[in-house]
């Protein structure tokens, strides 16, 4: 599971400025890095997730985005048109922090991925 900056270093691909931000290419998707913009335009959102019955509040700090998904990568949850969850195989990326909140369906889910 990459959060956030583990999100960026799953992905096959990333856009904007090139850097020395060395990939794992784990996940058929690309990202962009802090897409949501700096630290002071942090903030939560009650999203989506696919296969929650219920909304799940994540907290975004510095986010990048997940700005496509090809092959095996499948799209887990969105906000404003915007990827901020996908899987593929025993992989899940996220632009939020799920360790920042009490609800641990993320993990729950996670752990139910990977058994």
């Amino acid at each position: 599971m990459g959060t956030c900056a583990g999100c960026v270093l799953l992905a096959k691909e990333i856009v904007g400025k090139k850097n020395d931000v060395k990939l794992l290419h784990a996940m058929d998707m690309q990202v962009e890095r802090n897409a949501f913009g700096r630290q002071k335009e942090s903030f939560e959102k009650s999203i989506g997730i696919k296969g929650f019955s219920e909304p799940y509040n994540a907290v975004f700090i510095r986010a990048p985005i997940i700005k496509k998904v090809w092959g095996k990568c499948e799209i887990l949850g969105e906000t404003d048109k915007k990827i901020i969850a996908a899987r593929q195989d025993k992989f899940l990326a996220l632009s939020f922090h799920p360790e920042l909140i009490n609800d641990l369906r993320i993990h729950e889910y996670f752990l139910e991925m990977i058994v």
